[in-house]
């Protein structure tokens, strides 16, 4: 049997059909996922001895502030794949995970905001970690604000490309603060090197509800590259047979 040639799905028309056969999937997978996250969270895990109920919030802030770096390295990647082949599926996905990847980082941001008044006092301190955060924000709100100013789509496409690439190094800078500054931010609750500083039931409801943040981020994505593929191929050939053979 020959092996399954991958290449060919880096055509947006042979994509498009893939993508969405995977949609349904994926969000039925985030929903399967965040159903058995929430039940674990609010319900298995214990109470903190420190924070009392405060510190549940931990099952949306966590995930949704990893999945904030994750979808901009992501972004980064599929954005330097275009600038070297020129490749237009892979600016089109970087165009596709950018607003999900601005919505969860808002999320961080106001779930870190309503466990910090309990446990620091306020809503905001600007601290390295926090600041940092934001600054990721503003680069997702920047590079859909830049490829919605420029007409023209390549061009929109490579200057968006840029911010992605130099905007990334601050990724790190968020992941190392707590180590790298004295900051009010908790350190890191699971690490490579040392053992989990929670218990097991929470890293589980924790870990669930970061898959469930990751199933939804894909399903997003590729529904919103469906969406752009569309908009962007409008007047090809495969398009008006597609729409032809649905009505």
């Amino acid at each position: 049997m020959s092996s399954l040639n991958w290449y060919k799905y880096s055509s947006p028309a042979t994509f498009y059909g893939l993508a969405g056969k995977m949609i349904p999937w994926f969000y039925g997978a985030a929903a399967l996922f965040c159903v058995a996250g929430l039940y674990i969270g609010l319900f298995l895990a214990p109470t903190d001895f420190q924070q009392s109920e405060a510190y549940r919030i931990i099952f949306i802030h966590v995930p949704a502030a990893w999945m904030s770096m994750f979808i901009y390295v992501v972004m980064a990647f599929w954005a330097a794949l275009g600038l070297a082949f020129n490749t237009r599926l892979s600016f089109m996905m970087a165009s596709a995970l950018a607003p999900t990847g601005a919505m969860l980082t808002f999320v961080s941001l106001w779930t870190g905001a309503l466990w910090g008044k309990p446990t620091w006092g306020a809503w905001w301190v600007w601290d390295a970690r926090l600041t940092s955060e934001l600054i990721l924000f503003f680069l997702y709100l920047g590079f859909m604000a830049l490829q919605a100013a420029i007409d023209d789509p390549r061009r929109a496409d490579r200057a968006g490309a840029l911010i992605a690439l130099v905007g990334v190094v601050n990724v790190p800078i968020i992941y190392f603060s707590v180590r790298w500054w004295n900051t009010l931010h908790q350190g890191a609750s699971v690490s490579m090197t040392k053992a989990p500083s929670m218990a097991s039931i929470m890293l589980v409801g924790m870990l669930v509800m970061a898959l469930a943040a990751w199933m939804y981020a894909i399903a997003a994505a590729l529904s919103r590259a469906r969406s752009i593929i569309l908009e962007r191929e409008k007047n090809s050939q495969w398009v008006a047979q597609m729409v032809e053979a649905e009505a």
